[in-house]
């Protein structure tokens, strides 16, 4: 089955955004195809590589990465969500006279058109955080 999930909620202050990188890791166990992933709202937070979580916490960022690494997938962030939290590409942070991007490598800024893409192309959406 195809799948794609929504993260919505901050890594720093709900669980929401940990129980999405579980539930993600669970479908790629169980064979299923996880189509995208989706972050919006507080959950853009995640893309920012400046993130530095203490060391007995888990680092999302980076768990996001590696999993998007082994599994090729497609980790989008809501471009509006996201400049409006300060995360930006090294192109927008330009675009918006910003010293340096902080996007985290492995994710990608873009619209809702990738959002409803992959509502449309996936046999399920699950929601995380809102």
């Amino acid at each position: 089955m195809k799948f794609s999930l929504i993260v919505q909620s901050s890594p720093c202050s709900q669980q929401a955004a940990s129980t999405a990188l579980r539930y993600a890791r669970a479908l790629l166990s169980e064979g299923h195809e996880l189509f995208r992933v989706f972050f919006y709202a507080d959950g853009t937070l995640i893309a920012n590589s400046q993130i530095a979580p203490p060391q007995d916490e888990t680092h999302l960022p980076a768990e996001w990465q590696t999993l998007a690494k082994e599994h090729k997938l497609d980790l989008v962030v809501c471009i509006a969500a996201a400049v409006k939290r300060g995360v930006l590409s090294d192109q927008e942070a330009q675009r918006y006279e910003k010293p340096a991007g902080n996007l985290a490598p492995r994710f990608e800024l873009s619209g809702l058109g990738q959002l409803a893409e992959a509502i449309a192309l996936s046999d399920r959406v699950v929601t995380f955080g809102g």
